[in-house]
């Protein structure tokens, strides 16, 4: 008995002492190992502080802290005496981040990436993240198709506990696919569902569309662009039951295959009309377009929703949802269509804000607005007023955005943020225009003055036919409602025998004002008045016509013009547009008491319609007619019309089609004709002009922004014409005829370069005469012209 009773004081005397020992008062903490770390990080994550009493349990949770700072490779914590010591084992910080053999994924994109999870250069260094950026990395090359991709990763260690981080990366080839198989089609066929596919099997033109790479992605979006197809159609119980990818051996091939249900076709039976009506049902109705006992279709109930809402925003309502609803009578294989309105409140405009333009001031942007700040929100104003800023020419693109004022329910801000584009040049230049040779000069030509909007050209040029002084000044707001002015004075020196046009030289000088007045948004008439001297002196070889008309009318002349114009315009873009269409009729009247009198009517049209997404249809047209009057005996030669080379024929060299003279005839000098047997006709224009044309244009392969280049497919038909050709001599003249038109078809490409735009096509004419200068290839760089 008293064996037992010392063992029992025993044990609780030896649980007492360790207990004693695992607990203790931290009289200091003593922090060791530290090398990049702060002591401050370390105090923050430790939940331990001077004075606790500590035991197991307590420091036990302490290292867990530690480590989940992401900092530490180790962690010891023991006692010394009442100093509690933290011994620490960094993690290796990372000096440099190596990439190879990446080409599909830019080392940017992947860098960012790696950055955003924790692993950039003077970071900590963690292989549990390494790991898992190479699977993700790994998987992103499978969902492209890749499945052949092989990521590996190699750490090197460096001195004072750095570390080299380089990830190899074989990404292999994409596979192609080989066969798409649709099971279950019973109402169109394998090939017409396939025509909708962005993917598609391998095919004679899948080399340069490489429409046969498979992609998760894309694959998605073909499985969803059979669904609609199927619900446009009216097959509203459609579902795609199994789809399945399967990859061959050699991880080269892919086979898809795509099981689907197409259900019944249903009609419908009744539209209904829910929610807040805050338009008339009449009106409301009036913009659906779909009608009971026709086929149920998707695009048209989403196409019903869009332009309910459109309306709605333009009352006010900004925020205004509206959804089609088909209720499914499977029996009877109808559906019955609700729209659901929820208007919302009204919008009211706080404040309209720009963004991106770091050279075109407010005010030049705020003027084009037709949304006012604190009026009602019209989502047509406001889209109207971002068509407005794209016209402009200022601008690559423009976004807008309507944003919701925080804790107020009814005003929105309203943010366009645009991208400049450069609008004119500044300095000397160069160029070389094919048929005018180089161009040298000095000039300041701004369309968008110091970002005032004002347009302003101060040029001296030098060129092989022409030398040019030019002035001139545009205020496109002289008034605030859009009237606006223009000032011009010009002096040129022009030989025109170097640029394909017969043997005579003009030096002229004058000045110019011009007026614009706004008829609507997209209607304009101008009107100016201008004073022209000009000498002719005819060349060694001038034609009869030029003798002719300096003998009958004199070589020196004052003219007073008189300028006319209407036009209209909805393209979409200032330049490179790629929807709309634009039209501009312009009369020129030499006035009557000038001493030449003659007048010049033109117009210009042109038409652009998206074919597709990427393709856009372009129709050009444009006709010219000229004549004189008074006691001149024919329009002015030098005011003739003239054809071929670009904004023409393609493929015919510049000004060569249509009338041509030769420099003599032998009745009246004999000798020089003998000397110029071989001597080539020259152009001398004429006084019609009937030219179209028709364009695809394309985006250019492999450029990823396409808002500074336009390519296009070409046809170009057109030709110059005479109403009375005034010589015996002349060749090549006729009265418009269509089937002395000339055609051609080609490619052309233009680039809005730093140096200025670079423009070239190439064309085959499909008709020519004796008397035609066909021209393959063409292309001007540093001008416009």
């Amino acid at each position: 008995m008293k064996q037992l009773f010392f063992g029992l004081c025993l044990t609780l005397l030896c649980h007492a002492s360790m207990a004693s020992a695992a607990f203790f008062q931290v009289s200091d903490i003593r922090i060791e190992g530290l090398q990049r770390v702060s002591a401050g990080t370390v105090f923050s994550a430790l939940p331990i502080n001077v004075g606790d009493q500590v035991d197991q349990a307590s420091i036990r949770e302490a290292s867990r802290s530690i480590f989940g700072t992401g900092f530490f490779a180790d962690v010891v914590i023991a006692q010394e005496n009442e100093v509690l010591v933290i011994v620490l084992t960094e993690r290796p910080a990372i000096s440099e981040i190596n990439l190879e053999g990446n080409k599909a994924i830019q080392s940017e994109q992947l860098l960012e990436a790696l950055t955003d999870n924790g692993l950039s250069e003077g970071q900590i260094f963690r292989q549990s993240i390494l790991e898992g950026m190479a699977q993700e990395l790994q998987r992103q090359y499978v969902s492209q198709g890749r499945y052949g991709a092989v990521v590996t990763t190699h750490v090197e260690q460096l001195p004072r506990n750095r570390v080299v981080v380089n990830i190899d990366i074989d990404e292999g080839s994409v596979a192609k696919i080989r066969h798409i198989n649709i099971i279950g089609n019973k109402s169109f066929s394998k090939k017409g569902l396939l025509e909708e596919f962005e993917q598609n099997e391998t095919g004679f033109w899948s080399w340069f569309t490489s429409d046969d790479k498979y992609s998760r992605e894309k694959l998605t979006g073909d499985i969803e662009t059979l669904e609609t197809w199927y619900l446009d159609r009216g097959y509203l119980a459609f579902e795609i039951t199994n789809t399945q990818v399967s990859v061959s051996a050699n991880k080269e091939s892919v086979y898809i295959t795509i099981t689907l249900d197409e259900g019944e076709i249903y009609t419908i039976s009744d539209i209904d009309l829910s929610g807040e009506l805050k338009l008339s049902e009449p009106v409301i109705r009036s913009m659906i377009f779909m009608r009971k006992g026709m086929r149920f279709s998707q695009a048209l109930m989403t196409s019903s929703s869009e332009l309910i809402t459109r309306r709605l925003g333009n009352e006010g309502y900004t925020f205004a949802k509206v959804e089609g609803y088909p209720e499914l009578n499977k029996e009877e294989n109808t559906a019955k269509v609700t729209f659901v309105l929820i208007p919302g409140m009204r919008a009211y405009v706080r404040r309209i804000e720009f963004r991106g333009n770091t050279k075109t001031q407010d005010d030049v942007l705020r003027r084009e607005m037709r949304q006012m700040e604190g009026s009602s929100a019209n989502n047509s104003l406001i889209d109207l007023s971002k068509v407005r800023l794209e016209r402009l020419g200022y601008f690559k693109g423009v976004e807008v955005e309507t944003i919701p004022v925080p804790n107020v329910n009814d005003q929105i801000d309203v943010i366009y943020t645009v991208e400049e584009q450069p609008s004119g040049s500044v300095g000397a230049s160069i160029g070389y225009a094919q048929g005018y040779g180089m161009v040298l000069g000095a000039n300041l030509s701004e369309n968008n003055f110091l970002g005032t909007g004002k347009k302003v050209t101060v040029a001296v040029n030098r060129s092989t036919y022409q030398d040019s002084l030019n002035l001139s000044y545009s205020e496109p707001y002289f008034t605030v409602d859009g009237v606006n002015v223009g000032y011009s004075i010009f002096s040129r020196e022009t030989d025109y025998n170097k640029i394909n046009i017969s043997s005579y030289s003009t030096n002229s000088k004058g000045a110019n004002v011009n007026w614009g007045y706004p008829l609507s948004e997209v209607e304009r008439i101008g009107f100016g008045f201008g004073y022209e001297n000009l000498d002719i002196q005819s060349g060694n070889y001038a034609s009869s016509v030029i003798r002719n008309f300096i003998a009958e009318n004199g070589n020196n002349f004052d003219v007073y013009n008189l300028n006319l114009s209407w036009s209209k315009s909805t393209l979409n873009r200032g330049i490179f547009a790629t929807r709309g269409a634009s039209q501009r009729l312009a009369l020129n009247l030499a006035l009557p008491g000038s001493d030449m009198e003659y007048y010049k009517a033109t117009y210009q049209g042109q038409y652009l319609r998206g074919l597709t997404r990427s393709l856009t249809l372009k129709l050009r047209a444009d006709f010219g007619l000229g004549k004189s009057y008074g006691d001149t005996t024919q329009l002015p030669f030098f005011k003739n019309f003239y054809g071929g080379g670009f904004g023409s024929v393609r493929g015919f060299e510049r000004n060569s089609l249509g009338p041509l003279d030769i420099p003599c005839t032998t009745e009246s000098d004999s000798d020089s004709c003998s000397a110029l047997s071989n001597y080539r006709p020259d152009p001398i224009g004429g006084n019609v002009q009937i030219e179209f044309g028709a364009e695809i244009i394309f985006p250019m392969p492999f450029i990823k922004d396409n808002r500074s280049m336009q390519s296009a497919f070409f046809l170009d038909v057109g030709n110059i014409f005479n109403t009375q050709c005034v010589n015996e001599g002349e060749n090549n003249c006729f009265k418009p005829s269509v089937g002395e038109l000339r055609y051609s078809v080609g490619i052309g490409a233009t680039w809005l370069s730093a140096m200025g735009p670079l423009t070239f096509s190439f064309a085959k004419p499909l008709n020519t005469s004796e008397y035609d200068e066909p021209e393959m290839f063409q292309f001007s760089l540093g001008n416009q012209f």
